[in-house]
């Protein structure tokens, strides 16, 4: 990716992490290229994302806010590890000054980065729908024989209804074929459905003839949202709590 204003982001897929390596300048017009570039990018990370910002010139200690804003985005979904690898010491100290140590990990390289990375225990299962009225059919058929495989019975229900959903959501809006994937880390599972159109997936205000929609998407998860991806189109992402959790939380 290379913006109009002379910021470059080289991704590179390694075994341990995505790479996103960052040259030019970090400017007041260049910030927002640089926060979505690496979050589009994150979309397709499997494993990881690290922000390579040895090359990069930063214009006021002000902007290395934006990787504590990537960090907390990234915190939500896609639940991966993020961290920032310079050597400069006027970067580390930058950041220093602006707390973003205190939400970014910041290492001297690469592989330091990915040796320090957090590996909590993660499952991903990813199944292709065709575009057609029996994809929801099949679509909670895969998320019922998941959850039997991860012994995750408390996500099956949320999972069947926001599976459903997504894949219904995508079939009606575009003309993809939608590409469901199932994550569990830890205490949290994620469902997220990716297309190739880039338009944005909206929340109405009030239900259409068609259903709740994403209205029952946002009652159901902790949090959902919707991000183009680098690869193109978007992904359409929901975070599920367990049910039990969930109950608890609203009888508080």
């Amino acid at each position: 990716m290379t913006s109009e204003n002379g910021l470059h982001l080289v991704p590179d897929h390694r075994a341990e992490s995505t790479v996103a390596t960052l040259t030019g300048a970090l400017t007041a017009t260049t910030y927002a290229d640089l926060r979505d570039g690496v979050l589009e990018l994150a979309t397709d990370a499997p494993v990881s994302v690290i922000a390579d910002i040895r090359g990069l010139d930063i214009d006021d200690i002000t902007l290395m806010s934006v990787f504590t804003a990537i960090a907390v985005r990234i915190a939500d979904w896609p639940r991966i590890p993020f961290a920032v690898v310079t050597e400069h010491p006027d970067h580390v100290a930058r950041m220093a000054r602006q707390a973003a140590d205190w939400f970014v990990p910041i290492h001297a390289d690469v592989p330091a980065a990915e040796q320090a990375r957090d590996r909590p225990p993660r499952r991903r299962a990813l199944q292709l729908l065709a575009a057609s009225p029996d994809a929801s059919a099949v679509a909670r058929a895969f998320v019922d024989r998941v959850c039997e495989q991860w012994n995750a019975p408390e996500y099956i229900d949320d999972a069947r209804v926001i599976a459903t959903e997504l894949v219904e959501n995508t079939i009606r809006h575009t003309a993809s074929h939608p590409r469901l994937r199932l994550e569990l880390r830890r205490d949290t599972f994620i469902i997220s459905v990716a297309d190739d159109d880039p338009r944005e997936a909206v929340l109405l205000e009030l239900p259409t003839k068609d259903g709740l929609g994403l209205r029952l998407v946002a009652q159901t998860t902790r949090a959902w949202g919707c991000r183009r991806s680098w690869a193109g189109g978007k992904v359409v992402w929901a975070v599920l709590l367990p049910r039990r959790t969930r109950h608890r939380d609203i009888a508080e």
